[in-house]
């Protein structure tokens, strides 16, 4: 905990800070706004990421830059996608083509908003993609994951682009994309299978793993079998649990939605809490590992969102209520971070 507040969360705060910057210089008016509307509103996803960087801190510079660029990139698609006027497959498929070209080390020659209606970002995307190249390059073990990470953050864009077409066809698309990849991971449900493809997690672990030029197979698999599903499902069940209000307003897509009951989303749930612990007993650095699961449930179920939604509620008293000490701890430390950060953030009354 200690590297973290001490040398990891203030290094991110820079880092996505110069990104603010550069965003701030966008020419179209439209995609300056979704960039700087991502990087205010999901700072918490690369503080989340950057987690990864604490295990390895001899690289840990490298591997900031590369998980806040990365995340930047994937917060700004989504937001895009999330607001645009063109609901084509075609124009997700090739916006997200420059998270693909982030992790391949090279770009493609795909022009990322050809189909989109706002084109001229000044070069932010790319210089995005670029500082990913950068960063990759110094990791040894790179060569390793790399395929790994390109499988796992093709899932990825598969499945941003399957939520976000007009709503008659996203369940459709969404169902016959699982039963084309079911078989990896044979034990989830279709919504459950689908939050395991939307969480960078198991990307960032890959990253930091690169980090060590000894990296082996065997390790990667056994992370493998701890992330994808388990862990990488958990993060955003418990996003899409404080977001379900929001969603229903909005008329979002929200995989926790397709559960029929409050019992069973808790079953379901705890069931890939317990799932991910067991799975990551096989991994050499378990404890730092468990503490990632514990910190995903104290952070999302420490939300103030959870308090304003009575039945989300009960079921985060629930899951909190039957989990380990440490995930408790995790959630009061969550809340009084949040807390010390809104005093100090809170604007002037004006008094």
């Amino acid at each position: 905990m200690y590297r973290l507040y001490r040398y990891i969360f203030p290094a991110v705060r820079m880092e996505v800070e110069r990104w603010r910057e550069r965003a701030e210089r966008i020419p179209d008016a439209e995609l300056r706004k979704q960039a700087l509307d991502s990087i205010h509103n999901k700072l918490f996803h690369c503080e989340g990421g950057a987690v990864y960087a604490s295990a390895h801190m001899e690289h840990k510079d490298s591997l900031i830059r590369l998980i806040v660029a990365y995340q930047t990139i994937s917060d700004y698609l989504d937001n895009l996608c999330d607001r645009s006027t063109s609901l084509g497959a075609e124009n997700f498929e090739r916006l997200h083509q420059a998270m693909l070209d982030a992790v391949s080390g090279t770009f493609s020659q795909t022009d990322y908003y050809e189909f989109n209606k706002e084109k001229n970002d000044g070069g932010y995307l790319k210089s995005l993609v670029f500082t990913c190249h950068e960063e990759i390059k110094k990791l040894p073990g790179y060569s390793i994951v790399r395929n790994d990470v390109y499988e796992l953050a093709s899932l990825y864009c598969n499945l941003q682009v399957h939520k976000h077409v007009i709503k008659e066809q996203r369940e459709k698309r969404l169902l016959a994309w699982w039963k084309e990849h079911r078989q990896k991971a044979p034990e989830l449900a279709w919504n459950e299978f689908a939050a395991a493809a939307g969480s960078t997690l198991g990307v960032f672990h890959l990253f930091q793993l690169a980090s060590s030029p000894n990296v082996s197979r065997e390790r990667i698999q056994l992370m493998r079998k701890a992330y994808f599903p388990w862990i990488c499902s958990l993060h955003i069940l418990l996003d899409y649990l404080i977001d379900l209000e929001e969603d229903e307003v909005g008329g979002d897509l929200n995989f926790i939605a397709y559960y029929d009951s409050e019992q069973a989303i808790y079953e379901r749930i705890h069931y890939i809490v317990q799932e991910a612990k067991e799975h990551i007993r096989s991994l050499p650095d378990r404890k730092f590992h468990s503490m990632i699961v514990d910190g995903l449930l104290g952070l999302y179920l420490s939300d103030g969102k959870v308090q304003r939604q009575p039945m989300v509620k009960r079921v985060a008293g629930l899951i909190i209520r039957s989990s380990s000490f440490p995930t408790r701890f995790f959630f009061f430390n969550s809340r009084g971070y949040r807390g010390s950060k809104a005093v100090l953030q809170a604007p002037p009354t004006g008094e």
